[in-house]
């Protein structure tokens, strides 16, 4: 799915990010750890072409993304508010997705179901994006990364301001995401617990360089608490 060769950013004299090789496969869920600063926006960014890299590349489905545009066709992501739309109402945001993708109504519809109890605000509400609270917020840009059914799909943070609730919510609806439809999903939080039952593969990520890669989910907790704590 996701093939990156000697990809490096950096910010004047600060290197952000330092990979020299890194291959994702098709159908995983991929968590990337680590503290603030470690490099795991920086990623994310570079995959989706939303910055330059100093050098290096990453190609999805063999196609450069930097050099290419097919490969938006089949890729969503949710990174902040900043992917919002704020003076739109939420009903008016899906459906922007919707026809920007192709999607069926009885498909936009179906999908409306599937997300009455993560969303309980309920889709019809008069209030614009802009005024909802951070969780709706995220809640909204959650679920305009969803509805297209891609193949590859970015997740910043996913579970911040989030209530204990949804939190169980969304994790069940990313392992349904990729269950139904064989998506690669990557999902980027400081949640470890969440992280760990989530994800396939495992990769932490300190001062811009991975520095384990790890697809042994039962060693997940051990290794990271090993880290963290020390």
């Amino acid at each position: 799915m996701l093939e990156i060769k000697d990809l490096a950013k950096s910010y004047g004299r600060k290197i952000a990010l330092e990979i020299p090789e890194l291959n994702i496969e098709s159908n995983e869920i991929v968590g990337l750890v680590g503290n603030n600063g470690a490099g795991k926006t920086t990623l994310m960014s570079l995959i989706l072409d939303l910055i330059e890299a100093k050098r290096g590349a990453v190609y999805s489905k063999g196609e450069a993304v930097a050099k290419s545009e097919h490969w938006k066709s089949y890729t969503s992501s949710f990174m902040g508010d900043s992917f919002l739309i704020p003076f739109l109402r939420v009903e008016e945001y899906l459906q922007f997705i919707q026809g920007l993708h192709g999607i069926s109504n009885q498909d936009y519809e179906a999908f409306k179901t599937r997300m009455t109890s993560f969303f309980s605000e309920g889709f019809n509400s008069n209030t614009l994006i802009r005024d909802l609270s951070l969780g709706n917020k995220n809640k909204v840009g959650i679920m305009g990364a969803l509805l297209p059914k891609s193949e590859l799909i970015l997740l910043d943070e996913p579970f911040a301001n989030l209530d204990p609730s949804s939190q169980f919510q969304l994790k069940k609806l990313i392992q349904e995401q990729k269950s139904m439809y064989n998506c690669t999903i990557i999902v980027s939080s400081h949640d470890l617990g969440h992280v760990i039952e989530l994800s396939d593969r495992i990769l932490l990520i300190e001062s811009g360089k991975i520095i384990k890669d790890s697809r042994e989910k039962s060693r997940f907790k051990a290794e990271l608490d090993a880290y963290f704590v020390g």
